[in-house]
Protein backbone atom coordinates (compact mmCIF):
# COMPACT_ATOMS: atom_id res chain seq x y z
CA UNK A 1 0.00 0.00 0.00
CA UNK A 2 1.42 3.33 -1.04
CA UNK A 3 2.20 6.08 1.47
CA UNK A 4 3.47 3.90 4.30
CA UNK A 5 6.83 4.38 5.99
CA UNK A 6 8.67 1.20 5.00
CA UNK A 7 12.34 1.82 5.83
CA UNK A 8 14.74 4.14 7.64
CA UNK A 9 18.36 5.09 7.07
CA UNK A 10 20.85 6.27 9.67
CA UNK A 11 24.12 7.86 8.50
CA UNK A 12 27.38 7.33 10.35
CA UNK A 13 30.90 8.68 10.55
CA UNK A 14 32.29 5.47 12.08
CA UNK A 15 30.45 2.33 10.96
CA UNK A 16 31.78 0.02 13.66
CA UNK A 17 30.88 2.53 16.37
CA UNK A 18 27.36 3.07 14.96
CA UNK A 19 26.65 -0.64 14.50
CA UNK A 20 27.81 -1.37 18.04
CA UNK A 21 25.79 1.51 19.50
CA UNK A 22 22.46 0.48 17.94
CA UNK A 23 23.06 -3.22 18.53
CA UNK A 24 23.91 -2.75 22.21
CA UNK A 25 21.39 0.02 22.94
CA UNK A 26 18.31 -1.40 21.22
CA UNK A 27 19.18 -5.03 20.53
CA UNK A 28 18.99 -4.48 16.77
CA UNK A 29 20.53 -7.04 14.44
CA UNK A 30 22.98 -5.59 11.95
CA UNK A 31 24.32 -7.21 8.80
CA UNK A 32 27.16 -5.56 6.92
CA UNK A 33 26.93 -5.64 3.13
CA UNK A 34 30.42 -4.46 2.10
CA UNK A 35 29.70 -4.91 -1.62
CA UNK A 36 27.01 -2.24 -1.29
CA UNK A 37 28.79 -0.14 1.38
CA UNK A 38 25.62 -0.56 3.43
CA UNK A 39 24.50 -2.16 6.68
CA UNK A 40 21.07 -3.77 6.95
CA UNK A 41 19.33 -3.16 10.26
CA UNK A 42 16.63 -5.43 11.66
CA UNK A 43 14.79 -3.67 14.48
CA UNK A 44 12.80 -6.78 15.41
CA UNK A 45 12.11 -10.38 14.30
CA UNK A 46 12.62 -10.66 10.55
CA UNK A 47 12.46 -13.16 7.73
CA UNK A 48 13.61 -13.09 4.13
CA UNK A 49 10.90 -10.61 3.15
CA UNK A 50 11.19 -8.28 6.12
CA UNK A 51 9.60 -7.97 9.57
CA UNK A 52 7.65 -10.98 10.81
CA UNK A 53 5.69 -9.02 13.41
CA UNK A 54 3.67 -5.84 13.00
CA UNK A 55 4.69 -2.63 14.70
CA UNK A 56 8.20 -2.07 13.39
CA UNK A 57 10.18 -1.53 10.22
CA UNK A 58 13.71 -2.40 9.24
CA UNK A 59 16.30 -0.03 7.91
CA UNK A 60 19.91 0.53 7.11
CA UNK A 61 23.04 2.46 7.93
CA UNK A 62 25.49 4.05 5.52
CA UNK A 63 28.35 6.51 5.61
CA UNK A 64 27.33 10.14 6.00
CA UNK A 65 29.00 10.93 2.65
CA UNK A 66 26.70 8.43 0.91
CA UNK A 67 23.52 9.56 2.64
CA UNK A 68 21.10 11.80 0.81
CA UNK A 69 20.65 14.29 3.63
CA UNK A 70 23.37 13.68 6.22
CA UNK A 71 20.71 12.97 8.87
CA UNK A 72 18.31 10.10 9.56
CA UNK A 73 15.82 9.59 6.73
CA UNK A 74 12.47 7.86 6.59
CA UNK A 75 11.58 6.04 3.38
CA UNK A 76 8.01 6.00 2.06
CA UNK A 77 6.52 3.42 -0.30
CA UNK A 78 5.05 4.83 -3.53
CA UNK A 79 3.38 3.21 -6.53
CA UNK A 80 5.52 5.18 -8.99
CA UNK A 81 8.66 7.16 -8.21
CA UNK A 82 8.40 8.96 -11.55
CA UNK A 83 4.89 10.30 -10.90
CA UNK A 84 5.73 11.08 -7.27
CA UNK A 85 8.79 13.13 -8.29
CA UNK A 86 6.58 15.06 -10.70
CA UNK A 87 4.01 15.71 -7.97
CA UNK A 88 6.72 16.73 -5.46
CA UNK A 89 8.06 19.37 -7.86
CA UNK A 90 4.59 20.81 -8.35
CA UNK A 91 4.02 21.08 -4.61
CA UNK A 92 7.19 23.01 -3.78
CA UNK A 93 9.55 20.12 -3.13
CA UNK A 94 12.60 19.08 -5.10
CA UNK A 95 14.47 15.96 -6.18
CA UNK A 96 17.70 15.29 -4.26
CA UNK A 97 18.56 12.00 -6.01
CA UNK A 98 16.56 10.60 -8.92
CA UNK A 99 15.23 7.09 -9.44
CA UNK A 100 17.95 4.49 -8.96
CA UNK A 101 17.63 0.68 -9.17
CA UNK A 102 18.38 -1.29 -5.98
CA UNK A 103 19.37 -4.74 -7.17
CA UNK A 104 16.31 -6.56 -8.45
CA UNK A 105 14.21 -5.47 -5.44
CA UNK A 106 13.01 -2.09 -6.65
CA UNK A 107 13.94 1.57 -6.97
CA UNK A 108 14.87 4.38 -4.61
CA UNK A 109 14.89 8.17 -4.90
CA UNK A 110 15.24 11.06 -2.45
CA UNK A 111 13.29 14.29 -2.27
CA UNK A 112 13.43 17.44 -0.21
CA UNK A 113 10.12 18.73 1.11
CA UNK A 114 9.35 22.49 1.22
CA UNK A 115 10.58 22.52 4.85
CA UNK A 116 14.05 21.26 3.89
CA UNK A 117 13.61 17.65 5.12
CA UNK A 118 15.04 14.85 3.00
CA UNK A 119 12.66 11.91 2.53
CA UNK A 120 13.34 8.64 0.73
CA UNK A 121 10.98 7.08 -1.79
CA UNK A 122 10.72 3.36 -2.51
CA UNK A 123 9.04 1.61 -5.45
CA UNK A 124 8.90 -2.18 -5.50
CA UNK A 125 10.08 -3.89 -8.68
CA UNK A 126 7.32 -5.38 -10.81
CA UNK A 127 6.82 -9.09 -10.12
CA UNK A 128 8.74 -11.31 -12.54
Amino acid sequence: MSGRVVHFEIPFDDGDRARSFYKETFGWQVQEMPEMSYTLVMSGPSGDSGPTESGFINGGMLSREQSAGGAPVIVIDVDSIDSTLEKVGGLGGSTVAGKTPVGDMGFAAYIQDPEGNVIGLWENAAPA
